[in-house]
């Protein structure tokens, strides 16, 4: 869920076909600050744009088991062209997401499991399945070049942790600004940040960079977990995922297609 830059021009727009935000969400970003200053009262820890990832004790389990995540990406990647651009699964990203600049191999989304990439990448579904609160968690690719927009975020009640996985050489040169943050990746090291603060991603490599990308609930107390309870469970019942999964079937008999082909 991301609030957007201002909208492109209207032929670009038009060539995307970027639908309207449905009502929950700008329902959403009307109550943002109301709702986000409950959760962030109730956080247990904090409010800081970028988080300590000391403060999540999964973390380190599940960077140990980089390498065979790792293992595993490569292998998806000799099939790479059965991978989707998000904005093709998520209308929501339509408006910030570079045409085929920025891929997506799902495992988890809003809380639905995609049964197949699981049984592609087990031991990153074994790895993630541990994560309290887990909420989304996929393979993130941005290929060489890529210009993800300034945007945020509609809720505190998550958190996203990206563990780096493939880092171009040039690693400064593919960076993230959090509020006022710069960051950069490490293979095998993990950020986590509140993605309802702006943040912008630049790729100015020659070589791709890929993440995993894991949202989580954001530990907090009773108030704080109920507000965001209420919200999460619309979303995961509203039309705009209930589509994105039908996007994600589609790409699933694709991907089947081109693994009988090879």
């Amino acid at each position: 869920m991301n609030e957007m830059p201002t909208p492109r021009p209207a032929a670009d727009a038009d060539q995307r076909k970027v639908p309207p935000l449905p009502p929950l969400f700008r329902i959403g970003k009307r109550l943002r600050h109301r709702i986000g200053a409950i959760i962030a009262r109730s956080s247990k820890v904090g409010n800081d744009p970028v988080l300590d990832p000391k403060l999540f004790p999964w973390i380190p389990e599940i960077e140990a088991r980089w390498p065979e995540i790792r293992a595993e990406v490569d292998r998806l990647l000799t099939r790479e062209e059965g991978i989707p651009p998000l904005a093709d699964i998520s209308p929501d990203h339509r408006r910030i997401a570079p045409p085929d600049k920025w891929k997506s191999f799902f495992l988890f989304g809003y809380g639905y499991s995609l049964d197949e990439n699981m049984r592609r990448c087990p031991k990153t579904a074994a790895a993630v399945a541990k994560v309290p609160g887990l909420n989304s968690a996929f393979f993130s690719i941005l290929t060489p070049g890529a210009h993800i927009p300034r945007h945020r975020g509609v809720t505190k009640a998550l958190l996203t942790a990206h563990l780096g996985l493939i880092v171009p050489t040039r690693r400064h040169d593919c960076r993230m600004q959090v509020a006022d943050e710069m960051l950069t990746w490490e293979e095998g090291k993990t950020l986590v940040f509140d993605d309802t603060y702006h943040h912008e991603v630049w790729n100015d490599t020659d070589e791709s960079r890929v993440i995993l990308l894991i949202q989580f609930r954001r530990p907090t107390g009773w108030l704080g977990r109920m507000v965001g309870s209420l919200f999460l469970g619309a979303v995961r019942r509203s039309r705009f995922v209930q589509d994105a999964r039908s996007s994600l079937g589609d790409w699933e008999k694709a991907m089947q297609r081109l693994e009988r082909e090879r």
